[in-house]
């Protein structure tokens, strides 16, 4: 069955899951956060994703969360759902509860923690193919799950056999972006799913970007993928240029030894917003840590959010 992918194209930020202090979730500043970041211009939003800290929540909590989108959304943007874990039984009983709430897709992590092979992992995409009716995006992230890493080819094969219909691809290089493109970029829709080529990415065949750090860049972020979408590389490096100091925030450590999760929920909090806690072991910056990342803030000009695009009704 082919669906419509034109609509998973832009900008989707991982949508930050918000907790209060002792660790329970907060439904009230995750909508408000969620309901910020449609407001800013995105084009859509996953949920319950790595930086939505779906290994810290309980199969109920991942639903409430599934509903809680739904409300927020009200239609505005396109939902992908989280629906992966390592057991195929498990991911398909939440992939089909993300479709009757009402997901537009889902994204499902290859297997992770135990390693099965790789035509044990194809299995389990096949099999959760077959019981779900949603478009499903590989979240291909070796790095963080069983270490399969599957190809440009074997992604486009699994393509053409319908199994899955999109690919977030977590690589540092844009390689396997441009070979996808070339390989299947027509009949799948190819997400870059890091942050630190971002530019390059869409560059070289993207046709969208998902990340956390898009919880605190995502109207600037939208402007990015607007100008390379309109042959305007020059404007959009320049833009690019303006996203790097928060980038590097995280990737040359100038906070300290700290998750990028920590350094996002600061930056909400300084600019206003409810930048919430995560569940630990993830815990929030210290007072010399906070007082580092207002500087380099400040520095560069991010003590307030930047100019967004238009906002969505």
């Amino acid at each position: 069955m082919s669906y419509a992918l034109d609509r998973f194209r832009g900008i989707f930020p991982a949508a930050l899951t918000m907790f209060d202090r002792e660790n329970k979730l907060d439904e009230e500043a995750t909508a408000l956060h969620w309901d910020w970041l449609i407001r800013q211009g995105v084009d859509g939003l996953v949920i319950a994703g790595t930086s939505g800290e779906f290994i810290a929540l309980e199969n109920d909590e991942r639903l409430r969360l599934f509903r809680l989108a739904h409300d927020v959304s009200a239609g505005r943007v396109p939902l992908i759902l989280s629906t992966g874990h390592y057991s195929t039984r498990f991911t398909i009983e939440m992939s089909l509860e993300a479709q009757r709430i009402g997901a537009d897709a889902v994204i499902v992590i290859l297997p992770y923690y135990q390693k099965p092979s790789k035509s044990a992992v194809i299995r389990h995409f096949r099999d959760v193919r077959a019981a779900v009716d949603v478009p499903i995006m590989l979240y291909n992230n070796p790095a963080n799950s069983a270490c399969v890493d599957f190809t440009p080819r074997e992604v486009a094969q699994l393509v053409e056999e319908d199994v899955i219909h999109m690919v977030k691809s977590t690589y540092e290089t844009v390689v396997p972006i441009h070979d996808l493109s070339y390989l299947a970029g027509d009949r799948m829709a190819i997400f870059y799913g890091s942050f630190q080529a971002a530019f390059e990415a869409m560059a070289a065949g993207a046709h969208g970007w998902i990340s956390g750090i898009l919880n605190v860049v995502p109207g600037v972020a939208r402007e990015m993928f607007d100008a390379i979408a309109a042959n305007n590389a020059r404007r959009g490096f320049e833009i690019w240029k303006r996203i790097l100091p928060i980038v590097h925030l995280y990737t040359h450590q100038q906070v300290g030894p700290v998750s990028d999760l920590a350094i996002y929920r600061s930056i909400l909090n300084f600019w206003g917003l409810k930048g919430g806690y995560s569940r630990n072991p993830f815990y929030p910056l210290n007072g010399e840590e906070q007082g580092r990342l207002r500087e380099l803030l400040k520095q560069a000009d991010w003590l307030e959010p930047a100019a967004t695009c238009a906002s969505r009704s």
